[in-house]
């Protein structure tokens, strides 16, 4: 791999756009595929788009600009997805072009719900992609810090480590560090978990607990990942790096986390259907949190996960959120 190939992103939402900014710094092209004709046309016209990150502004001849998931998938060597997991499944079904010998990357923060795979299963299974040419993205690092050029850290873990830093190579800037990684299952897992801790920090601060009760969910939740991750995929992976513990802390304390927001909503009382109408962006661990209980569920001896079925029961069982939570109090130590 080199910078000569061609990179394209798959997504028009906030995470997309700080990708292809990013991407911006070091290529002379970047595709960039997105859905909406509005987002596109507004683009052309203003340089920047119009829903999400909307200071950013682009040069237009550094964007190949489609409506057309094939023409994207046909032009770029390197195609990463940043497409939220809920609508994922139904954007790749459009997709007609033999993409066997590409390189995919997942930035997609959970499993596709249909079937319960990670972007990179989905991918080797249903279109034959070896591997070895599969990476994922991994934080700690919001798209609002990107746009504002805030210091920013990414980990990239793909089997192949020139590929993996090859891709790093690309992403990184001035306010950008990158490392690799080759836990490409594990790193994959966390992007999905820690959505779903990040609703439970928000619950606790919507139902008025405080720092000292939030710091013992974080620390109780990183161990409860190692354990998930653990039994997903046995591996060396020293849990405290950036991509497992870092990440987990921003999105469960930073203000721009959309699923801190979505928690806290419930936690004062929204019901689930009114806080994601509320919101502008998908609260990716809304839809996590389901399949991670399906999927512990599905083994023989299951995994002891309390914050994940205390998150579980509020969203999808309609469970009280503040009598959950005093019993979840008692399971943490």
């Amino acid at each position: 791999m080199s910078q000569q190939l061609k990179y394209a992103v798959f997504g028009s939402g906030s995470w997309a756009t700080a990708i292809v900014k990013m991407l911006c710094e070091n290529l002379d092209e970047v595709g960039w595929y997105m859905r909406s004709v509005y987002t596109k046309e507004h683009l052309l016209k203003e340089q920047h788009n119009p829903s999400y990150l909307s200071s950013v502004e682009f040069h237009l001849e550094q964007l190949k600009l489609s409506n057309d998931i094939n023409e994207m998938a046909e032009y770029a060597d390197v195609l990463i997805f940043v497409v939220p997991s809920a609508f994922i499944h139904s954007e790749l079904q459009k997709l007609t072009v033999d993409i066997t010998n590409k390189t995919v990357v997942s930035a997609v923060k959970g499993i596709l719900p249909e079937t319960g795979m990670l972007l990179g299963e989905y991918f080797h299974d249903s279109y034959k992609i070896p591997f070895e040419n599969i990476a994922v993205i991994a934080g700690p690092c919001h798209a609002e810090e990107v746009a504002l050029e805030r210091l920013s850290y990414l980990t990239i873990s793909c089997a192949d480590q020139k590929k993996a830093q090859a891709i790093a190579d690309v992403l990184s800037s001035d306010y950008i560090k990158t490392k690799t990684s080759d836990d490409v299952i594990g790193t994959e897992y966390a992007v999905m978990l820690k959505n779903i801790y990040a609703i439970a920090a928000g619950i606790a601060h919507g139902l008025g607990y405080g720092d000292n009760f939030q710091s013992v969910l974080m620390s109780n939740a990183i161990r409860e990942m190692k354990r998930f991750i653990k039994k997903m995929h046995k591996m060396k992976r020293n849990i405290n790096n950036s991509a497992y513990l870092g990440d987990l802390l921003v999105t469960g304390y930073s203000t721009f986390s959309r699923n801190r927001l979505f928690g806290n909503m419930i936690g004062k009382g929204y019901t689930v259907k009114s806080a994601q109408m509320e919101m502008s962006m998908v609260a990716e661990g809304y839809y996590a949190t389901k399949s991670a209980h399906i999927l512990n569920e599905k083994n023989k001896k299951k995994t002891r996960l309390p914050i994940i079925e205390a998150v579980y029961d509020v969203l999808y069982e309609g469970k009280d959120a503040k009598k959950v939570f005093q019993k979840l109090t008692d399971k943490l130590d």
